[in-house]
């Protein structure tokens, strides 16, 4: 992957995209097998908060979206930070009816593949 500013900014509105499509094996295509991901819901759907691999990265987002009878992100802006190989996306979730602000932390290697990624949940709107 292409890691220029126009090219991630492009990922951030695709990843918003897939999520609103519902489509677990897009999101999870740029990640590397052995990416770390920390979600403060995922201790209430899988038993912990870190998820060590795409595969429980994987069965997390397929168990929460079990839950989840409406989904909607809206993208509010993201930041690429190309030093750090780093996208911050800002996003409204709206997930079964609750509207809150939302943060996701991507960490990519020099190949493009996520290697670590961190869920923020804020304020319900």
């Amino acid at each position: 992957m292409q890691m220029t500013y126009d090219a991630m900014m492009r990922f951030a509105d695709e990843w918003i995209a897939a999520w609103n499509r519902r489509d677990v094996d897009a999101v999870l295509a740029h990640f590397a097998d052995d990416a770390q991901f920390v979600s403060p819901i995922a201790r209430a759907v899988v038993g912990h908060s870190v998820l060590r691999n795409k595969q429980e990265l994987a069965g997390y987002w397929r168990a929460g979206l079990e839950r989840i009878t409406t989904l909607a992100f809206q993208l509010d802006h993201a930041v690429w930070d190309e030093r750090r190989r780093e996208l911050i996306v800002v996003y409204e979730a709206n997930l079964n009816g609750e509207r809150k602000r939302a943060c996701e932390i991507m960490r990519f290697d020099a190949a493009g593949r996520q290697i670590a990624g961190e869920a923020l949940y804020g304020a319900i709107l």
